[in-house]
């Protein structure tokens, strides 16, 4: 059975444009060595000579050989089109990826800029650069670079787009990396491949318009000669000699078609990457151990989390929108909590709010925040990622967008001992390597040396937890951290988490939309409905639906299967949909969907307070067996 080749090497295309490109680097390196001096010694005995045995395409007015002037200029001609696209290059990314880490001001402002540039016509940008600098060949570098910089900032500003609103730089910009280290590693990395694909199809395009500018005199100046030069100087001849045109026109379209044909087969290997061959099978570690309940948050001496009024806002077409409005909880050490509700119910953006990575754009106010006796308000990126890099870990939802793709896992645990504890790489790394050990990952050597990609969905989600705990943290955010996998990895990963959080005494806020996740884990939950915390119940009472308070969680609890229900009768469902947050709501947002409201519900906001169950409950109906609850503050 053969083997089908992937890469450039099974490419008919690709190994064409190889080849051709090695014959232009060869001429490049060797010809102004073997025939430099040959092709600038005029020779007065053959002067415009035909082609001949001798001189294959003919000799100039002054006697040389355009052949070897041809190959010759060779070096010029590639050197200056690579260098111009370099420039370019440069100053497109620095204009279009470096916004990316800077924030979104000043990303509208470059923005701004690329658009004016963009609107500026291609020879009017060329010209007028060759009138304030004058002809020559720097002249005509600078010139095409100016034209092409526009190009690849806007390629460059919408390929980082997608990076800067990741989660695994949302997690850099937590731990406190550098604005430079997160255009080096996170940024470029990312957008490197479609980068380097236009790279190699603009060399080309460059090597026309400088081989132009020559041609049109205000390029490469005598006694200096490129191909477009040698056009030039052929087109004086071409009714007497036209073949002395043909070497250097020939050269132009072969190195074009050598680079152009290099970029296309560079873009079909990206566009073809979907249909590889499929990695083996991976293997997953052992189940953890289950460990025992971590305790409640009535044992804690003090809150290690205190969030009071906490609202987040977003600015919309007719008015500011809030997703998240006057949250208050807070979290004891060593306690782990759940947040629950539907989706759009606000949970995400409360808890990354909380852990400062707000999604940009947002308005996020509090009463009162504060993180261990720190208060988290009004700190700037760079005081959050110092305050909170080692003390608060995350473990984003999706593990395949957390982790830099571009990055080895190994790697990007490493960040955080080198960030923040001053450790070397080797030590950086050999922390990296324990900490994948410490989660079950077999092999945590060898896995720290492979890519997000070659991870099964369990190990990445058990890597994000290792790159959560590295740091020692007090307090970890896992946000969905089940989503998409199967039952039997679930509970892996809900145990493993558990068990971190045992060993270490960290407390643990773990959002989700599934019940019954949240009843294996944690000791109490948060219940949010549009935005708001409705109830903070012990776990315990989820068994008897009947001491639940809130007609929704009540709803909640109902509407989760079990082995007892009748498979004959229709899955319980919650009536009507989630309002919009866009709109104004008055009094209790659930009251359109609950069938115990009444006129005050749909007036009065009701207020999160004190209950008999033990916990808190923002309803003026409460529906369980002790009715009625007393009113207080949160």
């Amino acid at each position: 059975m053969t083997t089908r080749r992937s890469g450039l090497s099974g490419q008919p295309m690709a190994i064409i444009a190889l080849c051709m490109l090695g014959v232009l680097v060869l001429l490049a390196v060797l010809a102004p060595v073997l025939w430099g001096e040959a092709a600038v010694k005029a020779n007065p005995d053959a002067i415009a000579l035909p082609p001949s045995a001798e001189h294959l395409l003919g000799t100039d007015k002054l006697g040389r050989d355009i052949l070897l002037r041809t190959l010759v200029a060779s070096r010029l001609s590639l050197v200056m089109a690579v260098a111009a696209t370099l420039m370019g290059l440069c100053a497109g990314l620095l204009l279009g990826a470096v916004p990316a880490v800077l924030g979104a001001r000043a990303q509208r402002w470059f923005a701004g800029v690329i658009n004016t540039w963009l609107a500026f016509p291609v020879l009017l940008v060329a010209m007028l650069t060759v009138v304030l600098l004058g002809t020559g060949a720097t002249t005509a570098v600078i010139a095409l670079a100016l034209t092409m910089t526009p190009s690849f900032a806007r390629l460059a500003q919408t390929l980082s787009s997608r990076v800067g609103g990741s989660e695994y730089l949302a997690a850099a910009r937590m731990l406190g990396v550098s604005r430079r280290r997160q255009f080096t590693r996170y940024v470029l990395p990312n957008i490197a491949e479609p980068v380097i694909v236009n790279v190699t199809s603009s060399i080309g395009g460059g090597l026309l318009a400088l081989s132009s500018l020559s041609f049109l005199g205000v390029g490469v100046q005598p006694p200096d000669f490129d191909w477009g030069r040698l056009l030039s100087e052929g087109f004086g001849q071409v009714y007497n000699s036209p073949v002395a045109a043909i070497g250097p026109g020939v050269a132009v379209v072969f190195a074009g078609l050598a680079f152009s044909m290099l970029g296309e087969s560079l873009a079909g290997q990206l566009r073809n990457r979907e249909n590889r061959k499929a990695p083996a099978p991976r293997r997953l570690g052992p189940a953890p151990v289950a460990a025992g309940q971590a305790e409640t948050h009535q044992q804690g001496p003090a809150p290690l989390l205190e969030v009071d009024g906490l609202s987040v806002s977003f600015p919309g077409p007719d008015g500011w929108i809030r997703p998240v409005q006057d949250v208050s909880f807070s979290i004891h050490p060593g306690e782990i909590v759940g947040v629950v509700g539907e989706s759009g119910s606000g949970k995400s953006v409360t808890m990354m709010s909380v852990a400062q990575l707000a999604p940009a754009g947002a308005a996020v106010t509090a009463r009162r925040l504060r993180f261990d006796g720190d208060d988290l308000t009004g700190l700037t990126q760079a005081e959050a990622g110092k305050l909170l890099g080692t003390r608060v870990g995350v473990v984003f939802q999706d593990s395949l967008t957390a982790l830099n793709p571009a990055l080895r896992v190994g790697t990007q645990l490493a960040e955080v001992p080198r960030v923040h504890l001053d450790a070397g790489r080797k030590q950086a790394q050999a922390q990296a390597v324990r900490a994948l050990d410490d989660v079950r990952i077999p092999e945590a050597g060898r896995r720290a040396q492979q890519f997000p990609h070659e991870f099964s969905g369990g190990m990445r989600q058990r890597a994000l937890i290792a790159m959560a705990q590295i740091g020692s943290p007090s307090l970890i955010i896992a946000d969905e951290p089940t989503t998409a996998l199967d039952v039997t990895v679930q509970r892996r990963v809900l145990a493993l988490l558990r068990d971190k959080c045992a060993e270490s005494g960290a407390a643990a806020i773990v959002v989700s939309h599934d019940v019954a996740v949240l009843a294996e884990l944690c000791g109490r939950i948060l219940v949010m409905y549009a935005g708001r915390v409705v109830e903070d119940v012990d776990i315990a009472l989820l068994p008897t639906p009947e001491r639940l308070a809130h007609p929704y969680t009540r709803a909640l609890v109902a509407s989760l299967p079990d082995l007892d229900t009748d498979r004959g009768e229709p899955l319980v469902t919650i009536p009507g949909e989630p309002p919009d947050l866009s709109q104004p709501i008055a009094g209790c947002a659930f009251a359109a969907r609950c069938a115990f409201a009444t006129s005050r519900c749909e007036t009065e906001t009701p207020v999160l307070a004190l209950h008999r169950h033990g916990g808190r409950v923002a309803c003026w109906h409460p529906q369980d067996d002790t009715a009625g609850h007393e009113e207080g503050g949160a």
